[in-house]
């Protein structure tokens, strides 16, 4: 019998930013920081098959699966696989928190 251990716990990006796990080979990761670029949207990647917390973490929120792109966002909610525009529209409803604000 296989024991789950602790549920992974990310870092929280920063607000205003989003954290982004891939893989390397993932042409929906690419496409999509791509465009998150374009967007000017900011975030930091994480490839799964570097980091094994990473790909825990994902793992986790995917029903055991380790499916990419996942966009992490600094309230804690993530999702699998959206669109660039879903991605800014989140990101930007997610209040700033007034010591944030510069």
């Amino acid at each position: 019998m296989t024991t789950a251990g602790p549920t992974p716990q990310p870092v929280l990006p920063s607000p205003g930013n989003v954290t982004i796990y891939t893989t390397s080979w993932c042409g929906y990761c690419k496409s999509l920081t791509t465009q998150l670029t374009s967007l000017k949207v900011p975030f930091t990647k994480i490839d799964i098959e570097q980091d094994s917390n990473a790909a825990a973490y994902v793992e986790h929120v995917n029903g055991g699966n380790r499916t990419v792109p996942v966009v992490l966002f600094p309230d804690g909610t993530t999702l699998t696989n959206p669109p660039s525009g879903v991605v800014k529209s989140k990101l930007a409803a997610i209040p700033v928190p007034v010591s944030s604000q510069k």
